[in-house]
């Protein structure tokens, strides 16, 4: 069936769920003509038709509109079922995964600007030290070398606090790392020029760093501490940007949607996105905080804990939720 034909077919269905969602959503009693089975059939026939859709191969803005019929529709045919916690465990354990999968590209161009912009710095600071000297001030390069000298009894930004601090280099950990995820998100905004800037700002600040410490022979110190928790922190700011390119893009390229509209439904997924990030950004200030820090552990075993922790993270990212029968 062309997909002109399987549209008018069915336009006037989907319009009939849109406005019965949207009083649902508005938190209006059904009409006494509305009768739940009906939704529940409504709801079903819905997914019916996406996959039909998918199947054969429709427009992607058809597919888009019937996916979020089906998303908001499953929303709703559960929401007296599931609990808030239960929701909260089923987004962890399955949603969450599957919406990063959901959204590759967008985490594809994030992770390749922040880990190319990065890495690239890094080689470049390593080859030519001086280099550092036009991204960070003096007085900030040795502060940043004092933080992993080999001498210091803490490592990191907090090197200065004593182990009884350890809550407030939590606090300031959180705080920090929020801040930047939500910089790289919120920027998107600005039809994603502020996300693009702040991917791109954060790899070359962060690579500089890396470059010097390592030419200048804080390799122990300096990747035992980052080794850890960079499984949830830099991943998560990676998720942030995804985030970000997709309310821009929603802005630069609605298709036939308004602005307005386009923007609402990218937010939708947008917001689902930051949720798992604060999640990764406060595993990564416990970790920082708690663990990368201390010394009184070697370079190796850390380097070992590190490893088994992007290990998990990637392995949680490629295969949770994967699942026929797994939670939403």
């Amino acid at each position: 069936m062309k997909q002109a034909f399987f549209e008018q077919r069915h336009q006037g269905g989907w319009k009939r769920f849109a406005k019965r969602l949207e009083q649902l959503e508005s938190g209006k009693r059904q009409e006494a003509s509305e009768k739940p089975e009906e939704f529940a059939a409504d709801y079903r026939r819905i997914c019916q038709q996406l996959a039909l859709a998918q199947e054969r191969g429709y427009s992607s803005h058809l597919i888009d509109q019937l996916q979020q019929l089906a998303m908001r529709g499953h929303q709703q045919f559960y929401r007296h079922r599931s609990h808030l916690g239960a929701r909260i465990l089923g987004f962890l354990v399955a949603g969450f995964p599957r919406l990063v999968r959901e959204e590759w590209r967008c985490v594809a161009i994030a992770s390749l600007l922040f880990y190319g912009s990065l890495l690239l710095m890094g080689v470049l600071v390593y080859h030519f030290p001086d280099l550092v000297y036009s991204v960070m001030a003096p007085e900030r390069v040795s502060e940043m070398e004092s933080m992993y000298s080999p001498d210091t009894t803490r490592l990191g930004p907090m090197s200065t606090r004593d182990a009884g601090d350890d809550w407030k280099m939590f606090g300031h950990y959180i705080m920090n790392n929020i801040g930047i995820a939500f910089q790289t998100f919120a920027s998107g905004l600005l039809f994603c020029v502020g996300t693009l800037f702040f991917l791109l700002f954060n790899g070359v600040v962060i690579g500089t760093v890396a470059g010097h410490l390592t030419q200048v022979g804080y390799i122990e110190t300096f990747w035992s501490f980052v080794i850890g928790h960079g499984a949830f922190e830099l991943t998560a700011i990676t998720f942030a940007g995804a985030a970000g390119l997709k309310l821009g893009w929603a802005l630069l390229s609605p298709g036939r949607l308004s602005r307005l509209e386009a923007l609402r439904q990218a937010a939708a997924r947008a917001v689902q996105l930051i949720g798992g990030v604060i999640l990764m950004l406060l595993i990564a200030a416990f970790v920082e905080g708690y663990w990368s820090s201390v010394t009184q552990f070697s370079a190796t075993v850390k380097y070992i804990v590190g490893a088994c922790l992007w290990l998990l993270v990637g392995s949680y990212f490629l295969f949770a939720g994967r699942g026929r029968h797994a939670p939403d």
